[in-house]
Order: structure tokens, then sequence, then C-alpha cells
């Protein structure tokens, strides 16, 4: 998979391998993040993997973007192997009222009947893409093309953190009181902020992620045992 280079201002390169996501494009990034990782380019700082590219900041005193590409090319010319799989995680999600607002709509939407809906998501094969947007907001691709809905034609504001939201292909659990255009389906109460400075959120990329049924008593016990600490 040949992948296309752009310059981001002085201090980093883009390298992407599709403008559409796949499981191809995205395993491809990683085998590149991990080659990286294990023998970075001198002045490189970070990489940042996303669904289908990977952006790689370098120290602009030190080396530059043709530098930077020629290493990763290199890297791309060796044989990669794809990084092991990440970590499989549990996140706990009650799909009673009110915490699913949009259980109804994407109801509709589909032809499917609520517990379908449910029973569709918790089947899903859920992967961490990405980071982005708000801190912890974990971009995970496996919604099953039974229930994929579009977004919203406007946002919904004050949408409480912890909402189990669905678009398209990608499934979220948002970490705090932001609008959104997506599904709301359900509410978890698994502590995606870990407050862990040298490991902030609970995923890293790569993770698989299983949905976990609760029912409201069950998240009202647990939601409170986390605000008690």
């Amino acid at each position: 998979m040949a992948p296309e280079f752009k310059a981001i201002a002085d201090h980093a390169l883009l390298v992407t391998f599709a403008d559409e996501i796949s499981d191809s494009a995205h395993g491809a990034v990683l085998a590149l993040d991990a080659a990286l990782g294990a023998a970075p380019p001198e002045g490189m700082i970070e990489t940042v993997p996303a669904m289908v590219n990977l952006l790689v900041s370098f120290d602009p005193i030190v080396t530059d973007h043709d530098a930077i590409k020629t290493h990763v090319q290199g890297c791309l010319r060796a044989t990669i192997e794809a990084p092991s799989a990440g970590t499989s995680r549990i996140v706990q999600v009650c799909y009673d009222a009110p915490f699913s607002p949009d259980l109804e709509a994407v109801s509709a939407a589909t032809g499917l009947a609520p517990e379908s809906v449910i029973q569709a998501h918790l089947a899903g094969d859920f992967r961490v893409l990405m980071y982005g947007f708000a801190p912890g907001y974990a971009y995970l691709s496996g919604v099953a093309k039974a229930i994929q809905v579009p977004r919203k034609p406007a946002p919904v504001r004050d949408v409480p953190a912890g909402s189990v939201i669905i678009a398209g292909p990608q499934c979220l659990v948002t970490t705090l009181t932001m609008p959104t255009g997506w599904s709301i389906i359900g509410r978890s109460p698994t502590a995606i902020l870990t407050g862990d400075a040298d490991h902030p959120f609970l995923f890293d990329v790569g993770d698989r992620v299983t949905f976990e049924r609760i029912d409201a008593a069950t998240f009202a016990k647990l939601n409170k045992a986390g605000a008690d600490g």
C-alpha cells in the first residue's frame, strides 16, 4: 500500500494510506507506527496514529521533511510486522431510559426493534482507531451495518459524559458534557479518563472493546461508587 506524503508546517509529515476507512489502511498505520517506535529517525518527537494516516512530528532544528520521508520509506520497504493485537477492554453500558434518548429513533431509521438495535450494538467488533476532538474521545470502528445511521442534521447540546453514541460505522463513549450530532443509545459508568498522567485514557489505539450490558440499578450503583472515588 503506497502512501502519500504531505508536509505539515515546518515540523511534521503526514503519511496517508487511503482516503476511506478500512482495516487494511488502519493496519498499515499501526504497523508503521510500531516500526517508527522501534527505530525512530533522528529528531522525531512523536507519532500520532489516526484512521488512515499517521502524523510524524519532529524537531525542525534537527531534521527536515525530506529526511523523515526517507526514513519512513525505508521502514515501508522493510518487512513490517503488524503489531500484536491490542488489549481487550470491557465497557459497561445501560440502554435503559433516560440514558438512551435516541434508541427509538435508531430503531425507526433501521427498521429494527429497540432490543434488536441493542443486541446488534453488543455484537459489534469494536477497535480503537484514534483519539480526537476532546480528551479521551476514542473513536471506535465496528458498528454493525444494520444499525449504522448518519449524524443528526443539528447537534444536541449538553450531552452527559459517559454517553454511548454512534454515527455511521463509528462508536464513541463521551468523557465530557458536550454537544454531539451522533445518536445517543446508552450511558456508561466505565471511567475512560484514568487520572494517571502516564496513561491518561483507558484505551490505547488498536485496543479491542466489548460492550457489556447493565441495568439502571447497576448503573446507579457503579456510578455512585465512581463518584465517591
